[in-house]
């Protein structure tokens, strides 16, 4: 069983993206301890003032904002939801928005409570948008990235799909093909480099997931067998009309869990909303057009809160 190292390759997130490698960036792992001693995990960007949080989707990790935070070359706090990456799993499997939204804001209120703007994608978003009326002294701005309450389970099939897939594969080779599948936006070389961050292998050689892929939504369509079904986050709508800060919905042009009515929902709640259209990129807008990404982060930075 080979070692691990996280930080080793960024250069090829450097190479992929066509940025200059200007040697191994300032960054660390840190974690902070919470109720029963469960930890939230992260890694930190920087040696300076946290500028930004970001907070990834279902079934992924910190490091999937890599390319984003080696553009950005900013103080950043990039945070492994409870249950995903380095994070600890919960025994009540509880990871819905609301729950992960307190636990963010523990690790938020250590290590950059003074960030200038939240931005999640996917099941993160939903999180930021909980912890942005929660909390709204966290998220002076915030960013969501091909996420509104009104996705279901339809519009999320592709997702659903692929994390109701198997949790362990006989090898390296079985878990990169069925993430290849199951992403075909994505370059093989990334999705490599996103199975050894979101994977482990085990003694026996086998792989399976750093993610929990039990969920308190999970629910019994035949029996003994068991499938994934999304949740219906239609509660949140209310909390999008309670936002007090200035926020800018990102969407993927290829393909989206964003409906053109929740646009028109989100718009009628939040007139004031900042919506873009990637085109080219899937839900994973982080993954498909990094750099595009980082230009509307930017622009979002530079909105006045």
């Amino acid at each position: 069983m080979k070692s691990y190292d996280e930080f080793s390759m960024l250069a090829d997130n450097v190479a992929e993206a066509g940025l200059a490698w200007e040697g191994p960036p300032p960054v660390e792992r840190l974690e902070v301890e919470g109720p029963a001693g469960l930890a939230v995990s992260a890694v930190r960007w920087g040696t300076g003032t946290t500028e930004l949080v970001l907070l990834h989707g279902g079934a992924q990790n910190a490091h999937t904002w890599d390319t984003v935070a080696l553009a950005l070359r900013r103080s950043l706090l990039a945070i492994d939801l409870p249950g995903h990456g380095h994070s600890d799993w919960r025994p009540q499997k509880d990871y819905t928005p609301q729950v992960l939204a307190a636990e963010v804001a523990r690790v938020v209120d250590a290590h950059a409570p003074g960030a200038e703007a939240v931005v999640g994608m996917s099941l993160g978003g939903l999180t930021a948008l909980c912890l942005s009326t929660d909390r709204p002294d966290l998220v002076r701005r915030l960013g969501l990235v091909d996420i509104t309450p009104g996705t279901d389970h339809a519009k999320a099939e592709p997702i659903i799909a692929f994390v109701s897939g198997p949790a362990h594969f006989d090898d390296f080779d079985a878990i990169l093909a069925h993430t290849v599948e199951h992403n075909p936006t994505r370059s093989e070389s990334s999705l490599r480099r996103g199975v050894l961050h979101n994977a482990c292998e085990q003694e026996d050689g086998s792989w399976s997931w750093r993610w929990d892929p039990m969920r308190d939504w999970k629910t019994e369509r035949k029996p003994k067998e068991k499938a994934e079904k999304a949740p219906d986050f239609g509660a949140l709508w209310d909390r999008v009309s309670s936002l007090a800060c200035p926020v800018h919905l990102w969407l993927g042009g290829a393909w989206s869990v964003v409906g053109d009515e929740d646009v028109e929902e989100f718009r009628r709640r939040q007139p004031d909303v900042s919506v873009t259209t990637v085109e080219g990129a899937g839900h994973s807008i982080q993954g498909d057009r990094p750099l595009e990404l980082v230009a509307l982060i930017e622009g979002l930075l530079a909105e006045p809160a």
